[in-house]
């Protein structure tokens, strides 16, 4: 997802969705706030408070009957009907029908699994996870999906402009250009990472990506034309002509961009770190990257405020320890401090954590997978790059 990027100055684009970038308050035009800025609302979500009341790596369960999209659990046809129908509904229709979706899937205490990960980013236990974070988390969730099926349709010459309005660090990725080794922005699934992307394309140039191969094989193409359509390259995980790792690599010497999603990796490439002071595994790719390539490794992150989507790109990450382990977890540490600012809008409903992984599960990836450095042992560049789905 790379090409040569246009000097368009620092900025975004996304669909302009209704929900998502509508009228920027004057807060969120300001480029000068630091970028661990954050509204107050996510605060509210304490221990024992309630507060007041995104695809996806995160399938979500059926709840009660009711089952949000889900990538590689939905039919080919399912989404089609999504893109279609959803694109030509009525804002305020669409909105409260995913709003009730979400609603309804939250009833008796939502997913288990979103419980438990949500309680790793408030030190709690799940019991005590407020349900006002979960209602917030599945309306989140439902609110990326109802974005995703109505942004191809979108002005998303109106969109790029609200979203570089409310961008954070977009001169980080500008500074990584300008040095002429290109930029490698990781960033977990939060938020709406499509709308990021289409602000990043739109500001610096086209990215260069890697899907995962969903099932139908129709699926998976209709999710890298949807994309591709926002002006992303889209680089096949498995059974490509030639290795994603080494397409990537030929991006950034060329002075590229290069977008992965980089929140998971549960396989024998990943990486052991500590998130939220638990050890989880993240993928070796954005760190073997920079290290091949000289590139800067940028964390991002998107999360959503009720007007826009906000993009945030921290300063690079140093990497001058050369060890693939060490810059992991410093990349892990800027993904616990932004999706803790945040976490309602982190849509993961997957196991994150190895203490949930199952014994089969355990057993299938071996001890060794989850000793530091075991990406280096694995020599997988194609498991541990990094993607989407």
């Amino acid at each position: 997802m790379v090409a040569a990027r246009r000097d368009v100055g620092v900025g975004g684009g996304q669909p302009d969705h209704p929900g998502a970038a509508v009228a920027l308050r004057p807060h969120l035009a300001r480029r000068d706030r630091p970028l661990g800025y954050q509204a107050a609302a996510p605060q509210r979500f304490r221990r024992g408070s309630e507060g007041v009341v995104s695809t996806p790596a995160a399938g979500l369960p059926k709840v009660r009957g009711f089952r949000l999209p889900l990538g590689g659990q939905l039919s080919d046809l399912g989404y089609a009907a999504g893109w279609r129908v959803v694109r030509a509904m009525p804002e305020f229709a669409a909105r409260n029908a995913f709003e009730a979706g979400a609603l309804y899937a939250s009833r008796g205490g939502g997913p288990e699994q979103l419980r438990k990960n949500l309680a790793r980013v408030l030190d709690v236990v799940p019991a005590e996870v407020p349900g006002s974070l979960i209602r917030a988390s599945l309306a989140s969730y439902a609110r990326y999906w109802r974005e995703a099926f109505r942004l191809p349709s979108m002005n998303h010459q109106v969109l790029v402009r609200r979203l570089d309005e409310a961008s954070i660090g977009g001169e980080h990725v500008a500074a990584a250009l300008n040095a002429g080794r290109g930029a490698i922005l990781a960033l977990p699934h939060s938020g709406n990472w499509d709308m990021a992307g289409l602000w990043l394309t739109n500001t610096h140039g086209r990215f260069a990506t890697v899907a995962e191969r969903l099932k139908p094989e129709s699926l998976y193409e209709r999710f890298v034309d949807y994309r591709e359509s926002l002006g992303f390259e889209v680089l096949p995980l498995t059974g490509g002509s030639r290795p994603p790792f080494d397409i990537l690599t030929e991006r950034l010497r060329g002075n590229g961009l290069v977008c992965l999603m980089s929140d998971r990796d549960l396989t024998k490439s990943g990486v052991r770190v500590n998130l939220f002071g638990e050890p989880t595994m993240l993928p070796a790719g954005p760190a073997k990257l920079a290290l091949a390539t000289g590139a800067a490794l940028l964390p991002a992150h998107s999360h959503f405020e009720p007007d826009v989507a906000v993009t945030s790109i921290s300063p690079r990450l140093d990497t001058s320890s050369g060890d693939v382990t060490t810059i992991t977890q410093m990349l892990a540490d800027q993904f616990g401090t932004n999706i803790a600012a945040h976490p309602a809008d982190w849509h993961m409903m997957q196991p994150q954590w190895v203490a949930d992984l199952s014994e089969e599960r355990r057993a299938r990836l071996g001890a060794g997978a989850f000793a530091p450095g075991a990406d280096e042992r694995s020599g997988s560049d194609v498991d541990g790059v990094g993607g989407q789905t």
